[in-house]
């Protein structure tokens, strides 16, 4: 049974939004967190949320903090999505609606949108947490 969770504050999660899509197309870099010097997956997270939460700074600590979790269906912008396997979590991305999130990926790419059900991402999807109230 998954928890009735209210929808976060329509304005932090427009703004969460939009500093995630401005982000698109920054180079990926392991330990990164600035756009300036690239993001990894959790730095980019950090970053968005800077002003809004002070969050831990790796994937498997985000996947550990306090909130509730949502089911797929009932995802919501600024919801944390998180992959993994054998029950580890080793990525996280930021649920942006319409089934997408943004993330930086991989060595060599840059910060993009993906869908929740590509492939990859639906083999490996761990769980989501909501962090905006």
């Amino acid at each position: 049974m998954w928890p009735q969770v209210p929808p976060a504050d329509p304005a932090a999660a427009n703004n969460i939004l939009m500093r995630a899509l401005g982000l698109v197309g920054t180079p990926y870099r392991f330990g990164g967190n600035t756009p300036e010097t690239g993001f990894d997956c959790s730095g980019l997270v950090t970053y968005v949320y800077k002003d809004v939460l002070a969050l831990p700074r790796t994937s498997r600590e985000l996947a550990a903090i306090q909130g509730p979790r949502i089911p797929p269906e009932r995802l919501a912008t600024g919801d944390l999505v998180f992959f993994g396997s054998g029950g580890s979590v080793t990525h996280v991305g930021i649920y942006v609606g319409e089934g997408r999130f943004v993330h930086a990926p991989t060595t060599g790419g840059t910060v993009r949108l993906d869908f929740l059900d590509g492939a990859y991402w639906r083999d490996h999807y761990s769980g989501s947490k909501r962090v905006l109230h």
